[in-house]
């Protein structure tokens, strides 16, 4: 890893010829803050503020978006590298640990390229997509980074190969994973369109965008990175990611779960008979813990009416599970970024999913946040219908060049970059009589 740092500071654009004079310093924390800095300042980051995380917005000012989820993906993360580093039974692993500025910019941008109305909204662009190379939240970050983002001409926000790779959570093209056949029903009812749920994975468009990303890897390596789990029926799924990305997804586990428990705590989403039932139940059947052995008094500062008291039993849940993490070693591959992965003991694991369970089932899949999500995927259909038949006449003009060239992919990136609010604003301004103005902005 030593001996081949500058390849991992490597832009695009360098190889395009576009690199900016004076970007070539060789200091890596310095490359890495850069890479933060274009992640903040770009405009997709900023539309994180109005895109739902879990909750509709509006429902309340308390709750979470993209947004403030992804600074605390960032915190979390930037907190597990700090353990980490503190081991000493890991110090033969320090000098890969991402630094604050990699980790961050790397947490960042992992929610980037998510569409409007959450996860919901993704179906609902796949829907539309499915046989135009797909759509996923995921891929369309790594299209930002590499492509879309306003640093760049060619290369997008044009950051760091670490960076990029760090980003990387599905390794596989569209065309090589979607298999929709074990999900369509015999006839297919267009008010139900949960069974186009996308693939895990990136557009075939960026095909060389990975290809670039694992240059430094040997043939090996490259070929078993990219092996992928077809033995389930429906899509393929990818089978590896690299170590920042390990720390990264640990790190978005722990704030879906825990922080989402406390949006839906603060809310009165939730009951103490079922939390009792359904997690502190199964938290007393596992080997004592710091959590399960004082589950009791964090279930009594959980459920109090006294914010701060909430406050504190979710930090010293999300302390508890970040000093559960270490680094386990695969043989499998030679490389260091490959060969090693953030893990999470499987108690912990286990106390973490027992939460996100308890999330899934009492606030995701709860009858009134799914009619938000359902209403948010008719709009993305409807607005989606639109522009396929009018794109002269309805799409603006930068959006409808795009169209030009890229065909259906150009709608999926226009409706894609939308915030909940402003996709709602764009649909009643086609649909409803009375709503819209020549001056509005899209």
């Amino acid at each position: 890893m030593q001996n081949d740092v500058s390849a991992w500071l490597e832009r695009r654009s360098e190889i395009e010829g576009s690199e900016r004079p004076g970007f070539n310093s060789t200091n890596l924390d310095s490359q890495y803050q850069r890479d933060r800095a274009r992640i903040i300042h770009s405009a997709s980051f900023r539309s994180l503020q109005s895109k739902t995380q879990v909750l509709g917005l509006g429902e309340s000012d308390f709750y979470r978006t993209r947004l403030t989820h992804s600074l605390e993906v960032a915190q979390i993360g930037s907190g597990i590298c700090e353990w980490l580093r503190d081991q000493e039974e890991l110090a033969d692993f320090r000098y890969l640990i991402p630094s604050f500025s990699l980790i961050e910019a790397i947490c960042l941008a992992h929610d980037i390229g998510h569409s409007p109305f959450g996860h919901g909204g993704e179906v609902a662009m796949n829907t539309m997509m499915r046989d135009h190379g797909g759509f996923e939240g995921n891929g369309q970050t790594l299209r930002i980074l590499a492509r879309l983002g306003e640093y760049s001409p060619n290369s997008g926000l044009d950051l760091t190969r670490r960076t990029m790779l760090g980003t990387l959570k599905y390794p596989a093209v569209y065309s090589s994973v979607c298999d929709y056949t074990a999900k369509i029903p015999a006839t297919s009812n267009p008010l139900n369109i949960d069974h186009w749920a996308p693939p895990k994975c990136i557009y075939d468009s960026e095909q060389s965008v990975l290809n670039w990303m694992l240059e430094p890897f040997n043939a090996n390596d490259r070929t078993l990175f990219l092996s992928l789990n077809s033995e389930r029926a429906g899509h393929a799924r990818t089978l590896f990611k690299a170590f920042d990305t390990s720390i990264m997804e640990l790190a978005d586990d722990i704030a879906y779960g825990v922080h989402d428990l406390e949006d839906a705590l603060a809310l009165g989403l939730v009951h103490m008979d079922a939390w009792q039932d359904q997690v502190v139940g199964v938290l007393a059947t596992l080997d004592s813990n710091p959590i399960s052995d004082r589950i009791d008094e964090l279930t009594v500062l959980l459920f109090s009416r006294d914010a701060k008291d909430r406050k504190h039993a979710i930090s010293r849940m999300v302390s508890y599970l970040i000093k559960s993490m270490s680094i386990e070693e695969r043989d499998t591959f030679s490389h260091p970024l490959l060969r090693l992965q953030a893990v999470m003991n499987p108690l912990a694991y286990k106390i973490l999913l027992t939460i996100k369970d308890f999330v899934m089932s009492h606030v995701i899949f709860r009858p009134e946040l799914q009619m938000l999500q359902y209403k948010g995927q008719r709009v993305i259909v409807r607005l989606f219908e639109i522009f396929e038949a009018n794109p002269k006449r309805l799409l603006p003009q930068a959006a409808f060049e795009q169209y030009e060239l890229q065909g259906h992919r150009a709608i999926a990136d226009f409706i894609s970059n939308m915030t909940d609010v402003s996709a709602g604003k764009l649909y009643h301004k086609l649909l409803s009589p009375t709503s819209g103005s020549i001056f509005d902005r899209q």
